[in-house]
């Protein structure tokens, strides 16, 4: 039988809107926030998974959306962390990413995996890898296109980037219209490619022993640097290791140098996660630190707003083998990728790694954009006080 096509109803506003929506996901107890100008629904999806996933949606109190952009965050992070933050400089409907998008005319949904409400990561199962994040998405996407018919953009940063292309290849969708990436990495080339397929190795070794997640811990660095900054922490100070760094010390030489630190995964940066300087003093209290673009207490009101802080191995496992470029373990299928791509990294962060992009266009998909903030690192695409004029607007 032909498949016949449903033309969309009209676009609603406000809560009308978003009771729209909440009938269409039909699961979990939903929170509605009204805000200046805004409504935010919260809905948990309570579907029998090991946890639930969380869906986000920031509306026009008054105009209805021309379209969605689905938001989709870091490894660790959740929507509320990565996207929609509320701090200093910051008001909650417009100096947000999400904010930003909203007042651009467009429904924002952030899609928050399931491993940020689990209990623990005994509680997650070891198949969390990037193919099941990313039905999670598609399900969220179907059940919204269903009802709104709405033209829509994958927004990702991070893992999150990484997952909004993937998403695109499997997605032949008239209506996916653009995938936006912050600071994500595609496949490298030359010897980076085989470091990251001996990552890849090292998160199989973990999967195989059992371990189906870790918190990276940057949030209880950053939470110890506010409450007790000039504290001794429990980590070596590198001129003198029978020394300790101060709490404070150690969560901005965590951010800044984070390449330097111990971890699997840290050499994927080019310096940190954010950008800033250190200097070693005479003793870990004479230390000397700053950050450039984002402020401590913007990282703390990000990372307080984080619920278990978990990351899949399986995750990282897949993301390391698209690193890896090889397609042993897990591939993109960047030839799939048809829609508009705007990709933005950062100097000290991801780097300058066109490589994805270039498979894309390759492809015959002329319309990829790929472009590098100077000064920038990992975290400041999302958090600096001007990151609307110097990333988001090149969006």
């Amino acid at each position: 039988m032909e498949e016949q096509r449903r033309e969309p109803e009209p676009a609603l506003a406000g809560v009308g809107l978003l009771t729209r929506v909440e009938r269409a996901l039909s699961s979990g107890t939903a929170a509605y926030l009204p805000g200046d100008g805004w409504i935010r629904l919260t809905l948990p999806i309570e579907d029998g998974g090991p946890a639930p996933l969380t869906v986000d949606v920031l509306a026009d109190a008054a105009r209805p959306p021309h379209g969605i952009a689905y938001l989709l965050p870091g490894g660790g992070l959740n929507f509320t962390a990565a996207f929609h933050t509320e701090h200093r400089g910051f008001a909650p409907g417009g100096g947000s990413l999400a904010g930003h998008l909203l007042h651009r005319g467009l429904l924002v949904v952030g899609v928050t995996p399931r491993e940020d409400a689990a209990t623990g990561a005994d509680a997650l199962p070891a198949d969390l890898g990037l193919a099941a994040h990313r039905r999670d998405l598609a399900g969220v996407v179907a059940a919204l296109d269903s009802v709104l018919g709405l033209p829509y953009t994958y927004a990702g940063h991070s893992a999150g980037g990484a997952l909004a292309l993937d998403a695109a290849s499997h997605d032949p969708s008239e209506r996916l219209r653009r995938v936006l990436v912050l600071d994500t990495t595609g496949p490298y080339t030359g010897e980076a490619a085989l470091r990251a397929a001996e990552l890849r190795e090292v998160y199989e070794e973990q999967l195989a022993r059992g371990v189906h997640a870790a918190d990276p811990g940057l949030a209880a660095l950053v939470a110890r640097a506010v409450s007790d900054p000039s504290g001794p922490s429990a980590v070596p100070w590198p001129p003198d290791p029978e020394r300790r760094f101060t709490h404070a010390g150690l969560a901005h030489f965590a951010l800044v140098r984070t390449a330097d630190l111990p971890g699997p995964a840290n050499r994927i940066y080019r310096e940190g996660h954010a950008a800033g300087g250190y200097a070693f003093g005479a003793t870990p209290a004479e230390d000397r630190f700053s950050l450039t673009h984002t402020t401590l207490e913007t990282w703390h009101a990000a990372t307080s707003a984080l619920g278990s802080g978990l990351v899949p191995t399986a995750l990282m496992r897949d993301l390391a083998a698209v690193w890896a470029g090889d397609g042993k373990t897990y591939r993109i299928g960047w030839e799939r990728i048809r829609a508009e791509v705007v990709w933005i990294n950062t100097e000290l962060g991801r780097g300058d790694e066109p490589h994805g992009a270039e498979l894309i266009r390759a492809a015959g998909n002329d319309r990829v954009r790929f472009g590098v903030v100077p000064g920038y690192g990992h975290g400041d695409a999302l958090w600096s006080a001007t990151a609307a004029a110097d990333v988001w607007s090149r969006l």
